[in-house]
């Protein structure tokens, strides 16, 4: 089984994110699991999704506490403990960021301005990009868990506003992927 928390703020689109990344995976055959996990206030206050997927069908009913993959919406969400909590050794971290953060040195890391790609696109405010799409692409080719045309066809099946821009945008991100450390 395969473990990935996404960790962000609301109205990021990390909900979303999870949800679009498991119709993709489910769509290869896989079966998977995708939650959300927030308080009463979401937008702006911390959020995490997860999604677990496995070759065969998944029993295990609970939060995801050592995953094989973080996901890193917010970069100012980094160097938190919410998100450092339960790695270890062999997981991989997908930050949205210019640059990666000494927090992850030990693990296998990249990087994608996901922000700049969202914003390019039009998706989202200044203040707040919804990056959930922008990240998927950099996901696919980090992990190499998921095919980029299964992303894109989960985008299109359950993203019903600005299709075109957000399939750019997974695109974009695949292209912009930067790996930043190898553990």
């Amino acid at each position: 089984m395969t473990e990935i928390r996404i960790h962000g703020r609301g109205g990021q689109g990390a909900v979303a994110a999870a949800h679009v990344l498991a119709m993709a995976l489910f769509a290869e055959g896989k079966w998977v699991q995708a939650f959300p996990h927030f308080g009463v206030e979401r937008r702006g206050a911390p959020v995490a999704s997860f999604v677990r997927f496995d070759k065969q069908p998944i029993e295990l009913r609970c939060h995801i506490y050592h995953p094989d993959y973080v996901i890193v919406l917010d970069p100012t969400l980094a160097d938190t403990e919410a998100v450092a909590k339960g790695l270890m050794p062999g997981c991989s971290v997908l930050l949205n960021a210019p640059g990666g953060s000494e927090r992850f040195d030990k693990f296998r890391t990249a990087t994608v301005d996901a922000s700049s790609i969202a914003l390019e696109h039009r998706l989202g405010q200044p203040a707040n990009p919804i990056v959930n799409t922008a990240i998927l692409g950099a996901f696919a080719r980090f992990s190499g868990l998921v095919e980029l045309d299964s992303v894109i066809e989960a985008v299109l099946g359950l993203i019903k506003r600005k299709q075109d821009a957000n399939v750019a945008a997974v695109r974009a991100s695949y292209d912009s992927l930067r790996m930043t450390a190898e553990a």
